[in-house]
């Protein structure tokens, strides 16, 4: 398992996540997770209120190796609380 951080710039209003770190497989299940949950979206064509709107407007920045045991998920996330 590795370790990124994903992040977006696209909605910076209050009650929304501007980052997190998340463990994951490869960068593209990465940019693909929820930081609320860790939750995989599917189908981008939804609007989530408290992250971007489409995968090509998450930054994935690739932070190193996971310890042993860590499972897919979010590790800690950045929420703007309002």
């Amino acid at each position: 398992m590795k370790l990124f951080k994903i992040s977006q710039d696209e909605n910076t209003d209050y009650d929304t996540y501007d980052s997190a770190v998340v463990a994951a497989p490869n960068g593209q299940t990465a940019r693909n997770m929820n930081p609320r949950d860790g939750k995989e979206f599917v189908g981008w064509n939804e609007y989530y209120s408290s992250w971007c709107t489409s995968a090509d407007k998450v930054t994935v920045e690739y932070l190193g190796e996971a310890t042993e045991g860590i499972e897919q998920g979010v590790i800690c996330s950045s929420f703007n609380a309002g």
